[in-house]
């Protein structure tokens, strides 16, 4: 048994790799577009949404793995015992396991364009993974001159939310679009909260992430602005009468998002207390989207 064994139980290892809370990222934005769909033309088709969650999970999961893929050329992860590449010692399977996700995922994509006779969702959604491979691979690796954030804000919020309406009205609507930037500042919020536990790798590998360029400690202090900036927006867009007033159930997720802030103030500069971080993040994107969605349904 090797020494990473002893400290890292496979399983754990594993299961870090595989990042399952992380799913919710590709899950939340359907619904929320869903759901808006639903609200305002009274239109759900279960075989469309079922079909385009299952692509965005597949789709996410290229953008992981590949992930993992492209950082291993860098030297980024030779300090992370998770990356798939350092648990399997085997790059090309690692890669051609997350091309036959993003393959899979396109063609649930395709179908839904199929059924529609309309190849809006799946122009759109090829947008999202050209920004995915943009923010990763060579050569353009953006998100290691700090724009990942960028590039997630789009892809996971207007784009994704708008394409998630489209798939089930074939109209446009400027309530999803507004909507859309909640969900693509919580979806950002889980990138930007990874960064904190890892500058020095990123330091050496020339990663100019968001918190290497500010420092842990701005870093903090900008998180505690970008994470409450969710529920005045909400507010206003209910205030506005763009969305109805179920949706200030996602103020539900507060006292997940006063954790996260609270736990990054006070641990911001110590990497082994901040590298779960990402994790509170995700509960606060969980809860946020899931009950900004439900408010729409209700």
């Amino acid at each position: 048994m090797t020494t990473k064994q002893i400290l890292y139980p496979n399983t754990k290892l594993w299961m870090a790799a595989i990042k399952p809370p992380m799913y919710s990222v590709a899950i939340m934005p359907i619904w929320v577009g869903t759901a808006v769909a639903y609200a305002e033309t009274k239109i759900f088709n279960g075989t469309v949404f079922s079909t385009f969650i299952a692509a965005a999970i597949l789709i996410l999961a290229w953008e992981n793995i590949s992930n993992d893929v492209f950082d291993s050329e860098t030297g980024i992860d030779q300090n992370k015992h998770h990356s798939l590449v350092n648990l399997t010692d085997n790059k090309p399977l690692i890669f051609w396991i997350g091309n036959l996700c993003l393959g899979l995922g396109l063609l649930g994509i395709l179908a839904i364009a199929f059924w529609q006779q309309d190849l809006t969702v799946i122009g759109i959604i090829l947008l999202c993974c050209g920004l995915g491979y943009m923010y990763q691979g060579p050569p353009f690796r953006l998100g290691y001159q700090g724009l990942g954030e960028i590039l997630c804000f789009f892809a996971f919020g207007p784009l994704a939310v708008e394409a998630a309406y489209y798939s089930q009205t074939q109209t446009w609507s400027m309530t999803s679009l507004a909507v859309s930037v909640i969900v693509g500042i919580a979806t950002t919020l889980i990138l930007f909260c990874s960064h904190f536990h890892q500058v020095k790798d990123d330091i050496a590998a020339g990663k100019r992430s968001p918190i290497v360029r500010l420092g842990t400690q701005k870093g903090a202090q900008l998180l505690v602005w970008f994470t409450a900036s969710i529920y005045p927006l909400t507010l206003l867009f209910v205030i506005l009468g763009i969305s109805p007033a179920w949706t200030l159930l996602s103020w539900v997720s507060l006292p997940f998002a006063v954790k996260l802030c609270r736990h990054v103030q006070e641990n911001h500069n110590q990497p082994d207390k901040v590298n779960n971080c990402k994790f509170i993040a995700v509960a606060v994107h969980f809860w946020a989207c899931l009950l900004l969605g439900l408010g729409f349904m209700l």
